[in-house]
């Protein structure tokens, strides 16, 4: 078997998983080595929440063109990802967070997402059948906002690199990246196999500082735990993504294929590191958190919870450059969005490398840049 390829990517989440795809649909020849199963990182456990509202150019024009692929995704892949455009519900319970979900939405029409408005707290109970509007001064919703199966989408880019000739190794931990005439010429791995490409792609997600070192390139992205629990199936309610920014809140939606809810929120103070532990605190807290919200949930039955990893960059904002290691590139640091922006992620990445640019195709999303300016919209 040839060890040979033109690219070899590292991670097997949505974003190598999307940027295989598009190489390989280009004519690349692509291997794609992941350490564990195919979303056995941070897309396999995130909630599968899929939104445009973000405070960055960069980030909601990726979003903008990523809803459009999740929307073709059963056409172009020939699975059902579970896609639906049940829309995404940020509340505003203070004068401070309506004024800068307000100065958002401008930011966010004047992008090209035109269904993004301003609902009352009225509206915001219509749009939310069983919303707990007390104390509620409305929210910015957004009704093209969604959700798909992360599993289903992986798998669905996967099949796709093997049907175009690719080559995928699970269970496969890179060790090293070779180097060889100042530039990049492969990876090693602990099984023993070396294999060699002219390009490597850092897609590793929480461990891409990690692969980085091995490359002698520094990548500024931190692992943080978040936990999520997913309850049993009921009846559908018709109810968005609620995201929830106080102490007390947190982020959550019911899934249309199945009625199960899955949520999540995140930490304070904010737990560091590669640890994938589950607590009590979570279980317990979660489901309160929730009811808040949608008292109407007291019922539902909680029937698994699990964490993950958030791969943070000190800006909130993804890396999607060249590094100064000739033919050695990452892709990582999406923040917890790396689902929801992996397509479009995936085909500018792509596109990036084939044209062998210099400069990335966002200068936000550069390696080396200045990591002070926040997304507002974490």
């Amino acid at each position: 078997m040839s060890k040979s390829a033109d690219v070899i990517i590292i991670g097997g989440g949505i974003v190598g998983a999307a940027t295989g795809y598009y190489l390989a649909q280009a004519g690349y020849k692509v291997r794609l080595i992941e350490k564990g199963y195919l979303c056995a990182g941070s897309t396999g456990r995130c909630i599968g929440g899929i939104r445009q509202q973000f405070t960055s150019e960069g980030s909601i024009k990726l979003m903008l063109e990523s809803v459009r692929h999740f929307s073709n995704m059963k056409e172009e892949l020939g699975i059902d990802v579970h896609w639906y455009p049940g829309g995404y519900l940020f509340l505003a319970h203070s004068p401070e967070k309506k004024e800068a979900f307000l100065a958002n939405i401008a930011v966010q029409q004047s992008f090209g997402l035109k269904d993004v408005r301003w609902v009352d707290a009225y509206e915001a109970g219509q749009v939310a059948p069983g919303l707990n509007i007390d104390g509620l001064l409305g929210g910015s919703y957004c009704p093209s906002d969604g959700q798909a199966y992360p599993f289903a989408v992986v798998n669905g880019y996967a099949e796709k690199i093997k049907s175009l000739g690719g080559r995928i190794n699970t269970f496969t931990e890179v060790t090293a990246i070779l180097q060889g005439g100042g530039r990049v010429q492969g990876v090693k791995t602990a099984e023993g196999p070396e294999y060699h490409a002219a390009i490597v792609i850092n897609a590793a997600g929480p461990w891409a500082k990690e692969i980085g070192m091995m490359a002698g390139i520094s990548v500024p992205v931190e692992p943080e735990r978040h936990e999520a629990l997913i309850t049993e199936g009921v009846e559908y309610l018709n109810i968005p993504m609620l995201v929830d920014y106080r102490t007390d809140g947190g982020y959550f939606q019911q899934f249309r294929h199945n009625g199960q809810f899955i949520g999540c929120y995140s930490p304070v103070p904010s737990v560091p590191g590669h640890s994938t532990d589950s607590t009590h605190e979570f279980l317990h807290e979660m489901p309160k958190r929730m009811l808040k919200l949608v008292p109407a949930l007291a019922p539902v039955k909680v029937i698994r919870q699990w964490s993950g990893s958030y791969e943070n960059t000190p800006d909130g904002n993804p890396i999607l450059d060249r590094s100064p290691l000739e033919g050695f590139y990452v892709i990582a640091g999406m923040c917890g969005h790396g689902f929801m922006l992996g397509p479009a992620i995936g085909r500018m990445a792509a596109d990036f490398i084939k044209k062998g640019a210099k400069e990335p195709p966002i200068a936000e999303f550069a390696l080396e840049r200045d990591y002070s300016s926040q997304e507002a919209m974490k």
